[in-house]
């Protein structure tokens, strides 16, 4: 009843009741944070040196062919994702060599002498009309996974290795016509059918 009759002096048992929350260990978290932030920095550089030293070792692949001056009149053209070209029939040995692991736009055409890659931020190169082994639809390549056919994989031959190179339109129905231009109709739909 004593809180009632003096309301100051409830209050002030009530304030003598209460305790505090224990004050966090700052050092502790800190510690913590720039422990993690090491790691996760150890953790890039140990990526990036992996990919320089793929490239290292891929060394031997001679350079890209840069497009003719006048590469004649367009058959095909494709605007969309490059995502990156692989060793032929290993979707995921990556090839890093020459800028070929870099991921960008892309836009290809197609003429008679070869096939023009034009990719906006990262290196341009040319496959000529001899170098040119065939096309497929596939469901991926090293790093990207999309639905049965959204990816168009041209395989190509650069000196002595087969490459299999992945893009991917930005009208995916463009894919069967790349397919059939390029020599081969077969899909991995068909092969499988024919299993």
């Amino acid at each position: 009843m004593t809180s009632l009759s003096n309301p100051a002096a409830g209050l002030v048992a009530l304030a003598a009741g209460q305790k505090s929350q224990d004050v966090t260990d700052w050092a502790a978290r800190i510690g913590w944070v720039v422990g993690l932030l090491l790691v996760i920095g150890l953790v890039y550089w140990l990526m990036r040196e992996g990919w320089k030293w793929r490239g290292t070792l891929q060394g031997d692949l001679p350079e890209l062919p840069e497009a003719p001056a006048d590469p004649g009149e367009a058959r095909l053209s494709l605007t969309g994702r490059y995502h990156g070209s692989t060793t032929a029939g290993q979707w995921l040995d990556r090839i890093v060599a020459h800028g070929l692991g870099t991921r960008s736009r892309v836009e290809l055409t197609l003429t008679d002498q070869g096939l023009i890659v034009v990719r906006p931020g990262a290196r341009d190169f040319f496959i000529p009309a001899g170098s040119l082994r065939g096309a497929r639809l596939d469901k991926g390549i090293a790093g990207k996974v999309l639905a049965e056919g959204g990816l168009l994989v041209i395989t190509w031959q650069l000196g002595d290795r087969l490459i299999d190179s992945g893009f991917r339109s930005g009208h995916v129905a463009e894919h069967p016509a790349w397919a059939r231009a390029l020599g081969t109709e077969n899909t991995e739909q068909e092969q499988e059918g024919a299993r």
